[in-house]
């Protein structure tokens, strides 16, 4: 499977958070976070005191407003419908573009298994840490809504 969602960043995105790969319906729909029950735009808008955003141009508007640049870590790999468990045969994204042309200060990743990935294969690359924060998929339902807001609320102040 092919990634085929571009990056979103400008020169002003001081915060880079990095998912996995791309969902089934985040495919289909051709933006980040496609998926109805995916929570990261609620949290996302809800850190930054913000209307949640709805459309695919909003979305982008809310990421640049908020200086945050927005793209995965693989670029390729074989995977099961949208189960991160099932990845396999990884070929990374080069971040390298985004960081040289952004002034992104901190990175983070979006789940254990983002972070897993970026650990292996970008980690040495760039030679910075990124830090994870809870999974936002509607998979992880050990976090609640307000938990998850209150630890992404780190991304305000870049800790």
């Amino acid at each position: 499977m092919e990634h085929t969602i571009a990056p979103v960043y400008d020169a002003n995105s001081r915060i880079l958070i990095l998912g996995s790969f791309p969902s089934v319906r985040s495919r289909e729909t051709g933006f980040f976070y496609g998926h109805g029950k995916n929570r990261f735009w609620k949290v996302a808008a809800a850190v930054f005191e913000s209307d949640e955003p709805k459309t695919v141009d909003e979305k982008k508007a809310f990421l640049l407003k908020n200086k945050i640049a927005l793209w995965d870590v693989i670029a390729r790999c074989d995977i099961t419908g949208s189960a991160d468990s099932s990845i396999k045969n990884v070929v990374p994204n080069d971040i390298s573009a985004i960081l040289e042309r952004s002034n992104v200060t901190q990175i983070y990743v979006n789940g254990k298994t983002a972070k897993k990935y970026y650990d292996k294969y970008i980690r040495c690359a760039v030679n910075r840490d990124a830090i994870v924060l809870p999974s936002t998929s509607p998979a992880n339902a050990t976090w609640s809504a307000e938990a998850l807001i209150n630890e992404w609320k780190r991304i305000r102040t870049g800790e």
